[in-house]
Formats: C-alpha cells, structure tokens, sequence
C-alpha cells in the first residue's frame, strides 16, 4: 500500500470515527450545555439535532478547507482534470468519511430522519469522490463540488431555530432565512453554467479522452443527479423564503393600519 492510499484511508477512517463521536456523544453534552431547550426536546428531535450538529460541523471544516485549496493550491488548479493534489484528497477522504458515517446513521434511525433523497445524494458523491481518490484524476472538479457544502450550516440553522420554536418572523430566522437562501443560490445554482461551461470546454481534448469512457460518464451523471437535487432544494428554499418575506409584509401592513386608526 503506498504513501497517498495509506493517507485515503487512514483519513476516511479518522472522519468515520470522529463523526460518528460527535454524533453519539459530543452532540449531545455540548447541545445541553450552549442551548437550555436542547433538553426539552424530544427522542426523535434530539436524533435530527444531533445528526445536523455533525452536519454542520462537516460542511465548515470541508467548505473553509475547500475554499483555500479553490484559491491557493497550485497542484489542483494547474491542470483542473489530471492535477494530483494531496490536499484534495484529504479534503474529500473526510468528506467520505462523513457520507459514510452518516449513511449508518440514516440507516439506523431510518424511521427518524430516514430520506430517500439523501441516500441517493450520499452514494452518488461517494462513487464520484471515489475516482479522485482511487484514480488521481479530477481532484480540481471534486473540491470545486464540495463548495456546495458552504450553504448547509444555513439550513441546519433554520431547523435548530424551528427545533427550538423560535418565532418565524424573529430577526435572528429572518436574516438566517435569508443568508440561506442567497448561499444556497451562489454555491449551488450559480455555479453551475461556469460548471457545465468548463465541462463543454474540454470535451473532445486529449486530457479529456484521456479519463476513459467509464470516468467521463460517471463525472458528468454524477453531477446532474446532484444539481437536479440542488434545483429541487433551492426551489423549495425560495418558496418558504417568499412566504416569510410576504407574511412579514403583511404583519407590516396590519400594523401601519393599526396605528394609522389609533392616531
């Protein structure tokens, strides 16, 4: 086993591990500590926090890290479909290793937080993560990818806040909602026509051939599942985002008239 398997898989296996920690012990004594209604809450509520806890926590560490290969590692940026970069694949080995982790979880607790979607979401990035680990070969793609994992601590947010029943048009959901929402857009929905641009750019060239029929069709299907994944999200984000602006706008209305008839 050489040098760059042997950091894969010790890798993956320190991500299981430490996700799997999180998510069965430290969630839990760290939530009671930093939020009093953590307590109250129930079985099952206590389960979604706990696995969005770990959530969050996987996508700061793989988005902050993903954010400074994207800008600053030569290796991945030099040549975007063969670059070999070692700080790629540490950042998509503790990706890997969070799927995994929580593809347990959800397995476990299927009729808690079981979603269909999420599984197919988990096995299709792990298929498409395992060529970067195992061939060397899209690194530059793959870290570009997890930057979609920026958006996730936003919506996990929304959920405590709905967990803890914070009122919907509270500052603290608002401005979360709308972070939410124009983060999902930009890491997941914006990125997209440059994505499938570069994409359209390298068909046919040698580096591209290359990759073998097998690469090239799982690169560019593993990608569609997913976006039409993030469509599908960020229609939904955007619906309840317009509902809360609009409601606001109306709580906004039936003031002003309130006042205008006490004056």
């Amino acid at each position: 086993m050489d040098t760059n398997t042997k950091l894969v898989f010790s890798t993956v296996f320190t991500s299981f591990f430490t996700f799997q920690l999180l998510f069965h012990f430290i969630s839990y004594w760290f939530s009671a500590k930093v939020s009093p209604g953590f307590n109250s809450l129930s079985f099952e509520k206590k389960i979604e926090w706990n696995s969005r806890v770990v959530s969050t926590c996987h996508s700061l560490v793989v988005g902050i890290f993903g954010l400074y290969i994207f800008f600053f590692d030569e290796a991945a940026k030099a040549d975007p479909l063969w670059g070999d970069s070692s700080f790629v694949k540490v950042n998509i080995s503790i990706s890997s290793g969070y799927l995994i982790s929580d593809l347990l979880i959800l397995i476990l607790y299927w009729k808690v937080i079981g979603d269909k979607y999420f599984i197919i979401h988990h096995c299709t990035a792990l298929y498409a993560y395992s060529f970067v680990l195992k061939d060397g070969v899209l690194a530059y793609i793959g870290n570009f990818r997890l930057l979609a994992e920026l958006s996730s601590p936003f919506v996990n947010q929304r959920w405590f806040f709905e967990a803890l029943k914070y009122p919907k048009f509270s500052k603290a959901n608002v401005i979360n909602g709308i972070l939410m929402t124009v983060v999902f857009f930009i890491v997941r929905i914006v990125s997209m026509p440059p994505f499938y641009g570069y994409i359209y750019s390298v068909l046919g060239t040698e580096a591209y051939i290359r990759l073998g029929f097998l690469t090239q069709c799982s690169w560019i299907s593993t990608c569609i599942v997913l976006d039409v994944m993030n469509v599908m999200w960020m229609i939904k984000i955007t619906k309840g985002c317009v509902k809360v602006i609009s409601l606001i706008r109306q709580e906004k209305a039936k003031s002003s008239l309130q006042n205008g008839k006490l004056d």
